[in-house]
């Protein structure tokens, strides 16, 4: 049996904590768009409106009228909804995470759950997709299942950098004054590079964070580094990677072993199984891990088969070589 299945309860509680936080992803967005904050400002006895910035930016919106006074108003009601909403759902998904505790509906390591999450806060979530075993947890999350622990044991994680927007990650690790090494030891204060390895970061726990890219094209940097700071992760060249760079994306929301929750964004689980498939043929491929690549392809090929039957038809270069 490559599968068991939560059970009703604890399906019924994931369908209701999902719904809950998806209802928060959008509350964000809305928020994300009333940050900052208005105000009347006097200058030479004339009143005028300004737009304030995160990053305390300033800009007229022109002198006070029955116009800008609207304005203002419905910036106003606008903020305070959407702060209210954010707020509410943000009590609602509390209780919810301490349900899923109670229910064990989740088993995603904390750490994995909490690097999803700070690539969501960090807003560099679309610039990297999970691929490898942990992306397992998003196929089982999606279907109601748990998946053999043989098939999702691992001590790393690797995370597949999408080079064609190396310049917006650029550009918002910047606008943050940080590194993606920085923001990982925001996560765990240990987490440092392998002096003979710099795309691999590594804690005082032994787990692992690889970040990958796709064999240099003709326009990629190479080697190429994630951001300015010299100590920051060099990504490696993965063979292959770019059948996943270009393969449909997954996105899943999945529950930790605390019951707290992420989305993780891979790839199809058509596109997994081909690539393991690839992996698992290759001849200089270790035995042991050719033997699990395998069995990952078997077991996601059987979910989808039997669990995930709207995901079969997948696009086309879903299983591209």
């Amino acid at each position: 049996m490559n599968f068991q299945d939560i059970g009703d309860d604890a399906r019924r509680q994931y369908i209701d904590a999902r719904a809950t936080f998806e209802a928060l992803e959008a509350a964000e967005v809305q928020a994300a768009g009333v940050r900052g904050g208005m105000y009347w400002k006097t200058v030479n006895g004339v009143e005028y409106l300004v737009r304030t910035s995160t990053r305390n930016a300033q800009k007229s919106l022109g002198a006070r009228s029955p116009e800008t006074e609207a304005i203002h108003a419905g910036f106003v009601q606008r903020k305070e909804e959407a702060e209210g909403r954010v707020k509410d759902l943000g009590e609602a998904l509390a209780r919810h995470q301490r349900m899923n505790r109670a229910l064990f509906v989740g088993r995603v390591p904390t750490i994995v759950i909490d690097i999803l999450d700070m690539l969501q806060r960090a807003d560099i979530a679309e610039h990297f997709t999970v691929v490898g075993t942990h992306a397992l947890y998003a196929y089982e999350a999606a279907a109601g299942v748990r998946l053999q622990s043989a098939a999702v044991a691992t001590r790393d994680v690797d995370l597949l950098w999408d080079t064609r927007k190396r310049f917006r990650l650029a550009t918002q690790l910047k606008r943050l004054d940080s590194s993606m090494l920085a923001l990982l030891r925001k996560v765990d204060k240990t987490f440092a590079l392998i002096a003979d390895q710099r795309y691999t970061a590594v804690n005082s726990k032994g787990f692992e964070v690889d970040i990958l890219r796709r064999e240099a094209q003709e326009h990629d940097p190479h080697p190429a580094q994630l951001s300015d700071d010299e100590d920051d992760f060099w990504a490696v060249q993965a063979h292959n990677a770019e059948q996943l760079v270009s393969a449909p994306r997954f996105s899943a929301v999945v529950v930790g072993t605390t019951g707290h929750m992420a989305r993780m964004n891979t790839v199809h689980p058509l596109a997994f199984v081909r690539f393991k498939r690839w992996l698992a043929q290759r001849p200089d491929r270790d035995p042991l891990k050719s033997g699990r690549d395998s069995l990952q392809a078997d077991t996601v090929e059987e979910l989808v088969r039997d669990y995930l039957p709207q995901l079969a038809d997948a696009p086309r270069d879903a299983t591209r070589p």
